[in-house]
C-alpha cells in the first residue's frame, strides 16, 4: 500500500531563505525529532543527486536511510526519493515553494509512503500516523526556519 501525506504553512521569511535553509538537509534534526543523525555525501551544495544519509528512530526501531535529490528548482522545489530499503519508505517527496505577500512563504512538503515485505502490513498505520502529523511537522519546520 502506497499513500501520501502533506501539509502546508506559512513561513515569516522570504522564499530564498527557506529555501536555503531546506536545500541543506542538515538542518532536518532541527524539525524532524525522529532524525537522529544525517550527513549529506560528496562535496559542494546540494543539488541533483546529492545524498543524505540518516539514522532515525520510528516507533522504537532505529533505522538508516539514504534520500537522493531527484529534482533541485531554487527557490520553487525539491524533490528526493528515498534509496534505503526499509520496511517503509519515502519513495518520493518534495517541497514546493511560493512566494506571498510581505516577504513570507508558502511551503508545501509531501511524502508517498510504500511498505516493502512485511511493512506492507504496517505502512496504513504509518501513513496514519504522518497524516496526523502532518501540520505540526509543518509547524516545526516554520519555527526552525524562522529561528535560524
Amino acid at each position: 500500500m502506497a499513500g501520501q501525506f502533506e501539509a502546508t504553512v506559512e513561513i515569516d521569511r522570504p522564499v530564498a531563505e527557506v529555501f536555503a535553509f531546506l536545500a541543506d538537509g542538515r538542518n532536518d534534526p532541527k524539525f524532524s525529532p525522529r532524525v537522529q543523525r544525517i550527513e549529506k555525501t560528496g562535496d559542494g551544495p546540494t543539488s541533483v543527486g546529492t545524498v543524505y544519509k540518516s539514522t532515525v528512530k520510528d516507533a522504537g526501531l532505529t533505522t538508516r536511510r539514504e534520500f537522493r535529490i531527484t529534482e533541485f528548482v531554487p527557490d520553487q522545489k525539491i524533490r528526493w526519493a528515498e534509496q534505503s530499503k526499509n520496511l517503509v519508505t519515502a519513495v518520493e517527496g518534495g517541497y514546493d515553494f511560493e512566494a506571498v505577500a510581505g516577504d513570507r512563504t508558502r511551503l508545501r512538503v509531501y511524502n508517498v509512503l510504500e511498505g516493502h515485505g512485511l511493512g506492507k502490513l504496517i505502512a496504513g498505520f504509518a501513513l496514519g500516523a504522518a497524516r496526523k502529523d502532518a501540520p505540526n511537522f509543518a509547524d516545526r519546520i516554520k519555527k526552525a526556519v524562522e529561528a535560524s
